[in-house]
């Protein structure tokens, strides 16, 4: 198990990000190992509460007994993606119905630390595996299942688009070609044809990033439809949340920080149309705002869990 396996990410901020009452209602719904949830619920008192969702049942499997045995704790197995029917079937302590009395959501996104630790899972080419990549290996279409069906054009686009990878028709060709000798059942087969599909440019050394990266990233996000459900989910916070409260959202690539980068910027504004306006209909009005600029790591954080050289943390509230 790596040592980063249970540090939870940028957690000062966060906590600070998420504003904490003690009495308060906050959903992790990206409870992973229960880093965040379990230094939130040291700052809630007896009437807090606290709702911890993951779409990887071993997360909730292996979740410490002190959170599965607290009272103030509801884990759920499950996709983010449907937080708000998850909230809208719960109640407030006073028994009124949860949906937009949230004081905090969470979303770490990415994969985990023991996710990619465990070679069973696929994740991650530094240890060889089945060619897996689900969140929730229970349901679903496997990154290897997906490899042998998917059609060139698309798989390019994917692997361009998903992985941002320059190189992405070269990539695109050798898998197909390589299908069609033997299946690509695992992840060293996979990073080998990668690799041997992008050499080195002459006279220019490779990145130390290994030339594989993108194209797991690409197809991970694919096999679990990360941003259509980070999409969904950023969506469904704005009739999850009660007035003040707070959205704090940690991406680990730029597409999902660029999504959600946009989506606060633009509930944080008026329609066009009634910018500007002195008297604007309340279902015009912004819907969030931003809490300041986005945050990092510091260098020594960095140097105590490198898995937060890439975080970046964005903090809305709800008005």
């Amino acid at each position: 198990m790596s040592s980063n396996a249970h540090v939870p990410v940028l957690l000062g901020p966060v906590l600070q990000g998420l504003k904490i009452k003690p009495d308060g209602c906050y959903v992790d719904g990206t409870f992973g190992r229960g880093g965040h949830s379990g230094e939130i619920l040291k700052q809630l008192d007896s009437n807090g509460r606290l709702i911890g969702i993951d779409r990887d049942p071993q997360a909730i499997a292996s979740a410490a007994r002190s959170l599965k045995d607290d009272p103030r704790v509801e884990l759920i197995k499950g996709a983010y993606a449907q937080l708000e029917t998850i909230i809208s079937e719960r109640q407030d302590v006073s028994g009124r119905p949860l949906l937009g009395r949230v004081d905090g959501l969470l979303l770490d996104l990415g994969v985990s630390s023991p996710q990619l630790d465990e070679a069973a899972r696929g994740f991650s080419f530094l240890r060889d595996g089945p060619l897996d990549m689900r969140m929730d290996p229970e349901s679903g279409v496997s990154a290897g299942e997906w490899l042998a069906s998917v059609d060139e054009k698309d798989l390019r686009r994917a692997v361009s688009k998903f992985g941002e990878e320059r190189n992405a028709g070269r990539i695109a060709r050798a898998i197909v070609a390589a299908r069609q000798v033997a299946p690509i059942e695992t992840t060293a087969q996979l990073a080998a044809i990668v690799e041997s599909a992008v050499p080195a440019l002459h006279g220019q050394r490779r990145s130390r990033r290994h030339p594989a990266t993108k194209t797991f990233q690409a197809i991970r996000i694919v096999v679990n439809r990360e941003l259509e459900q980070l999409e969904s989910v950023l969506q469904q916070s704005l009739n999850v949340l009660r007035r003040g409260g707070r959205l704090c959202v940690i991406s680990f690539h730029s597409l999902e920080d660029r999504m959600v980068k946009r989506f606060m910027r633009n509930a944080s504004l008026e329609p066009e149309p009634y910018r500007g306006m002195p008297s604007i209909p309340d279902e015009f009005r912004p819907k969030l705002k931003v809490i300041g600029k986005v945050i990092t790591a510091t260098a020594d954080e960095i140097a105590a869990n490198p898995r937060a050289r890439s975080a970046r943390l964005r903090i809305a509230e709800r008005t």
